[in-house]
């Protein structure tokens, strides 16, 4: 693809966003910013939330995958199911029955200062590089469509993409991210979409044509029973869906957020009911994508990437938009379309929400007359911004895994404590030693790691995967319980 072209792309697609932004932050004030005037629509918050579940790294990752991991990756996605029926039915409703804007204050009203300031630092630590990394992904496509070729370096690019998201999301906030995000996600859907068509047209399969060869393929085994030792076993795969559903979305300030702009706790709990089989739905059209991709390249005789996560990428831009005529010119453009269009619907939220964290639970902005917040908040802004492109310029330079295996590395050591923290909070009454939370949360990721890296030796070969997450949990679960005391004890110390 022509790298004018790719800026043309580029330039059109940010000046709609731009223009949703001008008309979404009239009047805006900084709670408009936060929590929207909690006056969004539940159904454009749960098509919303797709574009920012999803990110680049679902739309460069996921298809690449289906190559060594087939649809085990399914697993993983039905086990979402079950943590998002957890999210909607306990966490949600215990938000709003507290009326929070930053989920965080949910631990200081249970365990005091240092457990409410560790866990949402712990937030401001996963969400800063997972979210930097999910950018670094689509940065790498736009310097390989655009930027090489109009001679720009990627520090350059970056810089460039981290200020059209700052223009875009600095006055409105949550508010203008849901309806942007509602467009991302609408763009992603169709690129992926009108992807899968045109290949399978490419490769003359009719629709069920289509189907009966995916379900045919080597690609398509979903579930692995076989051997509790492989990555790919359906409880070890099952169970970390359902936590990393827990943890990435319902103790993450970011998807919350979003849920929380809703009118009341029953139009949150629809949004999560249809966000839940809309996800599903589109995670399967990336899997089934992924199998039309491998086969493309079968019957073209084009050599495979050595990293599956620039397979979707190098045909689209190389071979689609090169070799195909206009049908290939069109997945090209639907290509750049959708990746730009779901890392920018993750990112762009994750400034919002890592800035309204830390003005509510570093800056105490809500006991602050509104000309102040409103300064906190740009600076906190602009911070965000400056830190995202430096993480990412870092990641360019020291990253050598895939990249959906790196985001899950970043998860299972720091949402862990996150994890812990809520779950000792909703399942016992006990008090802890406020204190000690922080050398707790600190200690269980340590010590997972120390485990993570030994497991085959030390247990038989077995294989710590995706279910480090729940095993530094219940590490932090543990590590409270040895500092907490009854309520009995407590009450006497009080008296």
């Amino acid at each position: 693809m022509s790298p004018y072209i790719a800026l043309t792309i580029l330039v059109i697609y940010f000046a709609v966003l731009i223009a949703v932004s001008i008309y979404t932050s009239r009047g805006a004030d900084t709670n408009t910013f936060f929590t929207a005037n909690k006056q969004s629509p539940w159904y454009l918050v749960a098509f919303a939330m797709i574009g920012t579940s999803l990110s680049g790294v679902t739309f460069i990752s996921v298809p690449g995958a289906v190559g060594k991991i087939q649809f085990s990756y399914f697993q993983v996605v039905l086990g979402y199911i079950l943590g998002y029926l957890f999210i909607g039915t306990v966490l949600m409703p215990l938000y709003y029955r507290l009326n929070l804007v930053s989920i965080y204050t949910y631990l200081e009203q249970r365990f005091g200062f240092w457990s409410y300031k560790t866990g949402s630092a712990f937030f401001l630590l996963s969400r800063t590089l997972g979210s930097a990394v999910r950018l670094y992904v689509a940065a790498q496509v736009l310097q390989l469509a655009m930027y090489n070729g109009l001679g720009i370096p990627f520090e350059i690019s970056v810089l460039i993409t981290i200020a059209l998201i700052w223009v875009y999301t600095f006055k409105g906030g949550v508010k203008t991210i849901i309806i942007t995000d509602t467009l991302q996600t609408t763009f992603l859907v169709t690129a992926v979409a009108l992807t899968i068509y045109l290949v399978a047209k490419e490769l003359n399969y009719s629709f069920g044509g289509m189907v009966s060869a995916i379900s045919d393929s080597e690609y398509s085994q979903i579930f692995f029973f076989d051997d509790p030792k492989d990555n790919k076993y359906f409880w070890k795969q099952f169970l970390s869906g359902a936590f990393i559903a827990i943890t990435m979305t319902g103790m993450d300030q970011d998807l919350m957020q979003k849920n929380l702009t809703c009118k009341n706790i029953g139009e949150a709990q629809k949004n999560m009911f249809w966000f839940t089989i809309t996800l599903t739905f589109v995670n399967l059209m990336f899997m089934s994508l992924g199998v039309l991709l491998y086969f493309y390249a079968h019957s073209k005789n084009i050599a495979l990437p050595a990293k599956t996560d620039d397979l979707y990428a190098m045909l689209a831009l190389n071979h689609f938009g090169v070799n195909e005529g206009t049908a290939g010119l069109i997945v090209a453009i639907t290509f750049l379309i959708g990746i730009t269009a779901a890392t920018y619907a993750s990112s762009d939220s994750a400034l919002t929400a890592l800035t309204t964290s830390f003005c509510i639970d570093f800056m105490n902005v809500a006991n602050k007359p509104e000309a102040e917040r409103a300064r906190i908040k740009h600076w906190v802004h602009i911070g965000f911004s400056v830190l995202f492109y430096f993480v990412i310029v870092l990641f360019n330079r020291l990253n050598s895994k895939e990249v959906i295996t790196a985001i899950f590395d970043i998860a299972g050591y720091t949402y862990g404590p996150l994890l812990g923290l809520f779950a000792f909070g909703l399942y016992t009454k006990r008090p802890i030693k406020d204190t000690l939370a922080p050398l707790v949360c600190v200690a269980a990721p340590i010590l997972t790691y120390i485990l993570n890296q030994n497991s085959e030796a030390w247990f038989g070969g077995y294989k710590i995967g995706f279910e480090r997450l729940m095993l530094n949990g219940f590490l932090v679960f543990i590590g409270l319980l040895i500092i907490s005391k009854s309520k009995k004890a407590n009450s006497l110390n009080m008296n």
